[in-house]
């Protein structure tokens, strides 16, 4: 029969091909040439010629849940079967059947293996229990990783599997069958016996080719095993490591090697795990009970497809054979129910030749010549190899198109399976547009595997070692002596029974089919929607290759070969009885018979009348839909036509009568407008009268004040002017006189130090002029010698003292490599924490970004570390200058000796100068002396100078640390007004010694003389150790008592920050006080009630935050701000070097800031997280806390959906069940306000607290509305819209400084719940429901409402027609198909928002507790008191 054309016209709906989608919907929108113009439902436009288009029905948008049976489609071509598929399973309708013969169903679950028998076939998994055993103590095992049968895949875990709960359900299921408590212990005990076989290894023995066990850990298993087996262990030992074999003389043991060893030992493990396997089989086929005389049974198989990998070995190639053979049976029972179909209609019926791949299973299956006779046949030979197997495969197979060589590989072959040819590696579609009979597509698919061979003999080999049965059915355990069966008395020489496992396969899927054959199969086709295993993603390249691979498109086209439209009579008179209206209303006429006049009459011919159907060819609905289409255009015409008539002279009578009513208004109106006028002129020569007199006076009165007003002003400026110049001209004065006093102190010192200059100079020239006098009279040998020895010794004396300076430079270098170390460890333990609160808070997103921030600040610190090592290397550089200096002193001190020698050679022998030379050698020693002295002090001076370097540097690195940690102060803030004297000598001389006493290390200045000092230092730092020591007990007591709060101040707050105020810890260098207090407010929340701790800390911490962030400055060299002068000199260079000590101390412009060192700005940092963590614990647990409650809150109760349903009214719904379930929310958020304000929490916490834990309300409610079809009502509606009325009295009472704008945070839900209890929903549109009803809401949300929608109440219908389109739209736009709400665990605040939040502190005006008064460390305190 020639192809019917498909008729195409403009706004023919089509399906177009497309490379992403497979298929895309489309319509035609103008014809050119031979190709036809379409714009598809992405918005593309293309040019396509008519024939790569398939019809698609128009009426099928509107049937959003698709249909059940795919023959009831319009057109059944490919792609109506795929978007068929994929609306159903929009909605989660995952069953579809082909002309009810073939049903497949879509599911989304992980990657399932064949399901297919194969333990007895081929290759048992090692042990099936990788769990934790509760009585493994027993059997001796331990973690899974330890045991060679169970480490292979490095795997020992699922997601969300436990193996404790996996081993109670195996224990239950085996009850349940009936195993016994013996029988259980017994398979445990056998189980447990394999793992301890697989961790046995061996080395070679003494003898050639021998073995035995390899240490005593393998001997310890070997036991294990045989005591489990309860067997002898030298049998099993002999078992593994020998072989037996009969001859004529007798039997000959053989040793096997290490390898053979291990391939016995594998045996034994499979050929124990493979007998209890079919034990366990058997037992529970005889525990289900099957009536072996039953005559019917159904019978389940489950098998998923093809099997391609990248690597294919002989697993892969039994499961394709069984495919194979399974697809065949599928196409003829397809075929046959189509005929059966056809027979009960009693229609006409042809033979339609369908694919067969009966020459892929001769391939396979066929003797003698086949892949698994050659397989056989190959291992029947010792010395047959896989490349023997290969070549004479690729011999007898030369000439079948079936089977391939592959191109990379010499053994490797190639079988095309199913229908053709693809490479199984890469797989690839081959399109042809080739048309049939009918109209319609057909795309073969060609499956193509390639093979490697290099194990199918290992793996086709299955041996029975004889020895294996005669050991365990020598075993005590009759369990385990049961599983072996004494073997018959054999002949046979050998200890192993080959057997094959094709052959056995191939056996076993023959029976199966027989059993297939003789049953009355229904094919459930599995489809996987996407290959990621995520829900609602519908992957439409991956179906259709699902589709045409699994021969579901095969029964497609057997039924398109007949007659693939079918319609009941009275569908087809419904849909097609307007193309015939003269039939309508006949009584004389059955619906068969309307049928046959309606197709006669269209002069159709390709149809068959069955008893209840008709039957079309491919093409015949088309031609159908098209005639009633143009019926339907041309009574539209004839409809808008009369419309149109009736509008036009309803709109000419209207505009007619209102042309009178407006001729007569503008009469009246001129009218009136007349007399107005003269009134209005009236009037105005009156008013106007009467406002030039206002205005003149006004003008006067003005003009009066503003004279008034300038001369007091000019009066007061001259005034201010004479007292500023008065001022200007003290403050000049007392300037200059201070300048002076400078000035003559400067040129004093300067002159002093000119004098003494000129004397040390003046005495030096003395001295050396009486060297030379006493180089000339030393004549004396002795004294001179003696003279030598006492230089000498103090000599020895400085390089002493030399030396214990280097041993001291070398302490404090120790000392500074410490504290790099320590500083080093806390950046490790910062660290740690950084790792641990990771691992705790994964969810909270946000949280992670302060923690990022934390790190950041870290690695600021280890790069200031990295530049104080720097500044090390540098002192190291002028350490090793000093040493150069001192051997420069040292060789000026040999030079003195060599002269001394040469004065000792030039002296003169004379005994009357003897005493003199005496005297003026002690003279001289005494000057000596002296220089010394003077020398040792320029060292000193010099390393005092480097001191002041180091420290002067270490400040610098300091004030550029807290620079990048802390920002700068907002705010200047009122301080304390002292005398100049008093801020710059006594506040800063008090610090000063107290920094000193406490923290800074001796330099080597003050150790020269130890002796002078030694005592007052030691007891120096035990009194500092001893009132650090009562400083931490005083804030622990503070820290662990509840001290409750005064006039809403809390008292542990101010009293920790006057103490560390007063004792000058935040100027501080080092200190380990503030780490005392950050732990113990830590060890205070792990110990105590969070409903009290909690509150109460968060009080306390968010204070002593305040107090910190408005009282603390970083440290920095500030110099006084002088404006610049152009004036050169001393003066003004003197003016621009001095430092301003206001600024010094920190009091400049009226500000009461403190100069906070590093560990001040790292404590106000681990404050700022210990609030923010405070704040996430009560967050937390409100939300642990309130989930249970929301739960019965958004599903009204029973009683209350009953009361609806009879009321048949919006107030139906007794307020009683409401407040029931409502109830217990408003009395926790009564009970949550009571506790925030019982504990002083600033109303900026609670009303962040609050807006939090309503979003969590809208969050949750709102989700289960969308997850739960039974809560998406208009009964259920009504009840969660009265409990949010009562949440809206709540935040009414609360106000909106507690409460803040929680109301807002429930638009979700409140939009969501004001569209269910809406009435007539399909009459609202589209857009009314997004901009008045729900503007917050998606269009997916609003989809998803209107799809669950269900009217318990009056049985209305929600709108889903309406959003279809603009869904799709939004689909190709959004990243994320998400239609849920995601919840917000951030920090809602910082540091500077509490600032501004909570109000000033007063830390002064509190008084002290009587619990504290006592202790010696708050007495300043009690004397502030006073």
């Amino acid at each position: 029969m020639p192809e019917p054309k498909m008729n195409l016209r403009k706004g023919s709906k089509v399906w177009a091909e497309d490379k992403n989608l497979a298929w895309v919907a489309a319509e035609v929108t103008d014809f050119l040439a031979k190709q036809v113009k379409i714009l598809t439902v992405t918005g593309k436009q293309v040019l396509i010629v008519p024939e790569k288009l398939c019809p698609r029905d128009a009426d099928e948008e509107e049937e959003h849940g698709g249909v059940d049976d795919m023959t009831k489609l319009t057109y059944l071509n490919e792609p109506g079967v795929l978007y068929n598929l994929q609306r159903r399973y929009a909605l989660n309708d995952i069953y579809v059947w082909i002309s009810q013969s073939v049903p497949f169903f879509f599911f989304l679950c992980p990657n399932y293996e064949l399901a297919l028998d194969t333990s007895s076939v081929y290759g048992k998994p090692c042990c099936p229990f990788g769990i934790e055993i509760t009585d493994a103590e027993k059997y001796k095992l331990d973690n899974p990783h330890h045991f060679h049968y169970l480490n292979q895949s490095k795997i020992y875990e699922l997601d969300g599997v436990s193996n404790a709960e996996e081993y109670i359900k195996t224990r239950r299921a085996m009850d349940i069958v009936g195993i016994s408590n013996e029988d259980q212990e017994a398979i445990f005990r056998i189980l447990a016996a394999i793992l301890h076989l697989g961790n046995i290894e061996f080395s070679p023995g003494k003898e050639h080719d021998s073995s035995t066990v390899q240490d005593e850990k393998s001997s310890f298993h070997m036991q294990m095993a045989a005591d489990l087996f309860m067997c002898d262990a030298n049998l099993l030992f002999a078992t593994l490591c020998t072989r037996t074999i009969q001859t004529r003389e007798g039997n000959i043991i053989k040793a096997l090697d290490c390898n053979a060893a291990v391939a016995s030992r594998d045996a034994l493990a499979k050929t124990v795990y493979a007998r209890l396997f079919d034990w366990l089989v058997e037992k529970v086929n005889r525990s289900v009970g099957q009536d072996p005389t039953s005559q019917i049974q159904v019978g389940v198989l489950d098998i998923y497809g093809f099997e391609c990998f990248k690597y294919n070995s002989f697993e892969q190639f039994c499961i394709n054979f069984a495919n194979e053979k399974l697809q065949q049976h599928f196409n003829e029972h397809v075929f046959k129910m189509e005929q059966e179909e056809y027979r009960k209609e009693e229609i006409n019926w042809s033979y339609i030749e369908f694919i067969d791949n009966q020459d892929v299973l001769d391939l396979i299956e066929k003797k003698p010549i086949g892949i698994i006779a050659l397989l056989d046949e190959a291992c029947m030979f010792p010395k047959s190899t896989h490349e023997t197997f290969s070549t004479k495969l690729f011999q007898n197979f030369r000439a079948n198109p079936r089977l391939e060589k592959a191109k990379f590989s010499e053994t490797d072959f190639t079988v095309s399976h199913y229908a053709g040819k693809a490479c199984y590696l890469s797989l690839y579609y081959l399109k042809q547009n080739l048309q049939s009979e009918f109209f319609y597509k057909e795309l073969f698919f060609f499956l193509q595997v390639t093979y490697q061979t290099d194990t199918f003999l290992d793996k086709n080999r299955d041996y029975v070692v004889v020895e294996h049965c005669n050991l365990m059915s020598s075993s005590k355990c009759h369990f385990v002596a049961g599983l072996f069966p004494l073997p018959p008395e054999e002949s046979s020489r050998s200890s192993y029974k080959f057997s094959s496992v094709a052959s056995r396969f191939k056996q076993q899927l023959q029976a199966l089919m027989e059993t297939l054959k003789s049953t009355e199969p229904h094919y459930i086709r599995c489809v996987k929607p996407n290959s990621m295993n995520r829900p609602q993603k519908f992957e439409t390249s991956s179906i259709l290759h699902q589709l045409r691979c699994g021969g579901v498109l095969e029964a497609v086209r057997i039924s398109l070969a007949g007659y693939p439209t079918r319609r009941s009579y009275t569908e087809f008179v419904d849909r097609f009885g307007l193309l015939a209206p003269e039939f309508d209303g006949s009584c004389s006429y059955d619906e068969k018979t309307w049928t046959e006049k309606i197709l006669h009459k269209l002069k159709l011919d390709n149809f068959q009348l069955g008893r209840t159907k008709v039957f079309l060819r491919a093409g015949q609905i088309g031609i159908l839909d098209l005639r009633r289409a143009e019926v339907l255009d041309g009574a539209a015409k004839r409809i808008q036509r009369q419309l149109c008539t009736f509008i036009a002279r309803r709109d000419f009578l209207a505009t007619r009568a209102a042309a009178f009513a407006i001729q007569s208004y503008c009469r009246g109106c001129l009218a009136r407008k007349t007399y107005a006028a003269k009134r209005e002129r009236a009037a105005a020569v009156s008013i106007q009268k009467y406002v030039r007199k206002w205005l003149l006076r006004r003008a006067y009165l003005k003009l009066l004040s503003a004279a008034i007003f300038m001369q007091s002003n000019i009066h007061g400026f001259l005034t201010r002017k004479r007292f500023l110049q008065e001022k200007r001209q003290r403050a000049a004065t007392l300037i200059q006189a201070r300048w002076k006093i400078y000035k003559f102190r400067s040129a004093l010192r300067h002159r002093q130090a000119s004098i003494t200059a000129i004397q040390c100079r003046w005495r030096q020239k003395l001295a050396k002029r009486e060297l030379r006098r006493l180089r000339q009279e030393a004549n004396e040998a002795g004294a001179l010698r003696l003279a030598k020895t006492k230089l000498e010794k103090q000599l020895e004396d400085l390089t002493w003292r030399v030396h214990l300076e280097k041993r001291l430079r070398v302490s404090n270098d120790e000392a500074k490599s410490v504290e790099i170390s320590k500083l080093r460890n806390t950046m490790s333990s910062m660290s740690l924490e950084l790792d641990a609160s990771k691992l705790a808070t994964i969810n909270e997103c946000n949280k992670n970004a302060v923690l990022l921030k934390q790190l950041e600040l870290t690695v600021k610190e280890k790069s200031a570390l990295e530049r104080e090592l720097i500044v090390m290397a540098e002192l190291r550089k002028e350490n090793a200058l000093l040493k150069s200096s001192l051997d420069a002193l040292e060789k000026k001190n040999s030079a003195i000796e060599l002269e001394l020698i040469e004065a000792q050679k030039n002296g003169n022998d004379t005994t009357v100068k003897l005493r003199e030379i005496e005297e003026k050698c002690s003279q001289f020693q005494q000057n000596v002396r002296r220089r010394k002295f003077e020398i040792l002090d320029c060292g000193f001076s010099l390393f005092q100078g480097l001191e002041e370097k180091l420290s002067h540097l270490e400040d610098e690195n300091h004030v550029l640390r807290q620079k990048t940690l802390t920002p700068s102060s907002k705010s200047n803030r009122p301080g304390y007004v002292r005398a100049f004297s008093e801020k710059y000598s006594s506040a800063l001389a008090l610090a000063h010694s107290e920094r000193k006493s406490a923290f800074e290390s001796p330099t080597p200045s003050k150790l020269i003389v130890p002796s002078l000092h030694g005592l007052s230092e030691s007891r120096r730092s035990k009194f500092t150790a001893e009132r650090h020591q009562e400083n931490y007990e005083f804030l622990s007591k503070c820290i662990k008592e509840d001290l409750g709060f005064i006039d809403g101040k809390p008292l542990a707050a101010c009293i920790v920050y006057r103490c560390l105020l007063h004792w000058h810890a935040f100027e501080s260098e080092r200190t380990a006080i503030f780490d005392y207090i950050i732990e113990g407010i830590n060890e205070v929340l792990k110990v105590g009630d969070e409903n009290i701790t909690l509150p109460y800390w968060l009080s306390n911490a968010s204070a002593l935050l305040c107090l910190l962030q408005r009282n603390l400055r970083s440290n920095g060299f500030l110099t006084a701000a002088v404006p610049s002068s152009t004036s050169s000199g001393l003066p003004g260079r003197v003016i621009h070097g001095l430092k301003s000590p206001f600024k010094i101390m920190g009091y400049e412009d009226g500000m009461s800031h403190v100069e906070a060192r590093y560990p001040a700005i790292l404590f106000k940092q681990q404050l700022t997280a210990c609030v923010e963590k405070i704040f996430g614990l009560i967050r937390d647990n409100l939300k642990k806390e309130l989930s249970p409650l929301l739960g019965l809150c958004i599903q009204a109760p029973k009683s209350a959906r009953h009361a609806g349903k009879s009321s048949r009214s919006p107030s139906g719904i007794p307020q009683q069940a409401a407040s029931s379930q409502w109830e217990s929310i408003i009395k926790f958020l009564d009970s949550l306000m009571d506790c925030l304000r019982e504990n002083h929490v600033p109303s900026f916490f609670i009303r962040k607290l609050i807006t939090q834990v309503f979003s969590f309300v809208n969050i949750s409610l709102f989700n289960s509305l969308l997850l739960r079809r039974e809560c998406c009502s208009f009964s259920n509606g009504e009840y969660v819209k009265s409990g949010l009325a009562e949440l809206e009295k709540w935040i009414a009472v609360a106000t909106e400084e507690y409460a803040g704008t929680s109301w807002h945070e429930l638009n979700y839900i409140r939009q969501a719940v004001g569209f269910l209890v809406i009435h007539q929903k399909r009459k609202k549109s589209l857009q009314e429901i997004m901009q008045d009803l729900c503007p917050a809401l998606t269009v997916r949300q609003i989809y998803r409402i209107s799809t669950m929608y269900w009217d318990d109440k009056y049985g209305t219908q929600s709108v889903v027609a309406q959003m279809r389109e603009m869904l799709n739209k939004d689909n190709q736009n959004m990243t994320s198909n998400s239609f849920l709400l995601d919840d917000d665990l951030s920090i809602p605040f910082s540091t500077e928002d509490i600032d501004m939040a909570i109000p000033v502190i007063d830390p002064s005006s509190i008084e002290l507790p009587k619990l504290l008064t006592e202790h010696p460390c708050a007495q300043f305190l009690v004397l502030c008191q006073t």
